[in-house]
């Protein structure tokens, strides 16, 4: 019995064994084959519309013109109207698509998958969900020197199904297989001891741990550890899901955007803690629920948009989402809604303050150099049209209408100057190369520059900064730091005065500065202002005395480039002192 037994098992083995390999090996050819031969008759029909539009490009001369608009007549001939053609230039900016009416504001298209290919390869191909479409589809790219040329259908599940093998042979095979293993089945003794494990295993599932045992090795064993084996990696995949659900969740709460999801019924399903924080900050009140938002009259547009939403709601690629701005004790956020297509709905809530209160500073300072402009040009221009329309007009007074000018042109080259090099500091960040920069080489230099108005004002400049004292930074944003607060005292605090400029403590990381005169100085409800750009304390002394307003902010922007710190006060005993760090360079 048992050597009958041994030999229906090996016979069963060898059959089993010769026609699974014979049936993979004719699967595996037929269906690479079928699935080769759709992909290569897709791609060439794809390539033959790019080698059409190329010709059609060249014929027309459209790459010389730019009018690609020319394009649109073209592509409605094309018999497949779900075809889409995108024309991109060697840097990857979008030069004609059929599918977007205005292409300008497409994103640079260099590092997609099919452009990318294209460049080394004789063509390339992707599938892929479009950025601006929002629309998946498959794609064909070829380079043609000058430009890519890249066309597309839509990939639909009529086109997976096109690209798929077909089918029908593996499903006659595989009955045929399972009608052999029902046979084999038949003539074949159950195993008890597989049974029994198998059972063991099937009682086991419902606790949620892992199964180990050894299976007898016979045709039951190796399915039976077969399945023990995905019932294993199942679990592991669900414990894995768990934790990257828990990850989720941790990194939601860890983003600034406040953010929750909500039910079609409008019950919270989860959200962040910034959502509950900007909820309450809106609201002005404290312990808001989530909830409470759908009953603020901040939100109602958010009402609005949903019963719009659901009223004809029909699930596809394109998602509902609106999107508005609050503004909140001088705050602002910014409100989106999207609905998905299970009909539950996100709602995520930014804080722009920065963005915004950094849009309306700008906004401001074009204005404020606009008008700053508009004083010196007007002069030069009058003085000119002067001299211009008076033929008469004898040699000194000429002289002096053109002096006038001169340094009305000198006021507006210093703004341009001032404006430029306050540009600089604020677009460098912290991109510039650091270098040694000796202070007291600086202050000499500067003390040099102004050494004819010093000499004229009578004005002593005492320095107690040591040779030792170097810095880390820009050596030219450090002199304009010095140059400008001298320049200040100079031409603001009066006649007769003192200027001592000091380095008055240090730690591992900075040097602590002063910068003080004993003049006039500026009265006490000025001093939190003088820093901003074009802040006058006297507009018409300023004015007169050639100052922009910006040296002041040209002196904190460079300060805080440098991570450094600066304040202003008044003197004890008359004037103004500036205390602000420079890092020191170890």
């Amino acid at each position: 019995m048992n050597g009958r037994n041994k030999f229906r098992n090996n016979l069963l083995f060898f059959y089993s064994a010769v026609f699974i390999t014979v049936a993979l090996m004719i699967i595996f050819y037929l269906y690479s084959r079928e699935k080769d031969y759709r992909t290569s008759a897709l791609n060439d029909e794809l390539q033959n519309f790019a080698l059409i539009t190329y010709n059609f490009i060249e014929a027309n001369n459209i790459n010389e013109t730019g009018d690609y608009r020319k394009i649109d007549s073209f592509v409605k001939l094309f018999p497949n109207k779900n075809l889409r053609l995108t024309i991109i230039d060697t840097t990857g900016i979008v030069l004609y698509d059929s599918s977007v009416p205005d292409w300008s504001h497409m994103e640079n298209h260099l590092g997609r998958a099919e452009i990318a290919e294209s460049k080394h390869k004789i063509f390339g191909t992707a599938v892929r969900k479009s950025g601006t479409t929002g629309i998946e589809y498959y794609y064909f790219a070829k380079f043609f020197g000058g430009y890519f040329v890249r066309t597309a259908v839509i990939y639909d599940i009529n086109l997976a199904n096109f690209l798929k093998a077909r089918l029908f042979f593996l499903f006659i095979i595989l009955g045929f297989f399972i009608f052999l293993g029902i046979i084999l089945m038949i003539v074949t003794n159950r195993f008890a001891e597989s049974i029994t494990r198998l059972r063991d295993f099937a009682l086991n599932i419902s606790n949620n741990k892992p199964f180990e045992s050894e299976f007898p090795r016979n045709e039951l064993g190796v399915i039976g550890s077969r399945i023990l084996e995905i019932y294993n990696s199942l679990l592991r995949t669900k414990n894995d899901l768990a934790n990257e659900r828990e990850k989720l969740f941790s990194h939601l709460n860890a983003l600034n955007e406040g953010i929750a999801f909500f039910s079609e019924q409008r019950e919270l399903i989860f959200s962040n803690d910034h959502f509950s924080y900007y909820l309450n900050l809106i609201s002005g009140e404290l312990s808001l629920v989530p909830e409470t938002l759908f009953k603020m009259s901040e939100f109602e547009q958010i009402n609005s948009f949903l019963e719009h939403t659901y009223s004809d709601f029909t699930p596809s690629d394109e998602l509902p989402k609106t999107e508005f701005q609050v503004s909140i004790n001088g705050r602002f956020f910014r409100i989106q809604c999207v609905v998905f297509n299970d009909r539950t709905f996100e709602i995520i809530i930014s804080d722009i303050t920065k963005t915004e209160k950094n849009r309306i500073i700008k906004q401001q300072m074009t204005s404020n150099i606009a008008h700053e402009l508009k004083t010196p040009v007007s002069s030069i221009k009058g003085y000119i049209e002067t001299m211009y329309n008076e033929d008469g007009m004898d040699m000194k007074t000429r002289k002096y209408f053109l002096k006038k000018a001169l340094a009305q042109a000198d006021r507006l080259n210093t703004l341009i100057n001032d404006i430029s090099l306050l540009n600089k500091i604020e677009e460098a960040g912290s991109s510039f190369q650091p270098e040694k920069v000796k202070v007291k080489k600086i202050i000499k230099d500067v003390t040099n520059n102004f050494k004819s108005a010093i000499k004229s004002k009578n004005i002593k400049v005492e320095s107690s900064v040591d040779d030792d004292i170097v810095v880390k930074g820009d050596k030219s944003l450090i002199l304009s730091v010095f140059q400008n607060l001298m320049e200040n005292s100079v031409n603001y605090a009066g006649e007769n005065i003192t200027i001592w400029i000091k380095a008055y403590s240090r730690d591992r990381k900075f040097y602590y500065f002063s910068f003080s005169d004993n003049g006039v100085g500026i009265p006490e409800q000025h001093l939190p202002r003088v820093f901003e750009r074009f802040y006058r304390v006297d507009s018409g002394r300023s004015r007169k005395s050639g100052g922009t307003g910006l040296g002041l902010a040209i002196v904190k922007n460079a300060i805080l480039l440098h991570r450094g710190e600066i304040s202003v006060r008044k003197r004890q005993g008359g004037g103004t002192e500036f205390l602000f760090t420079l890092p020191r360079y170890n």
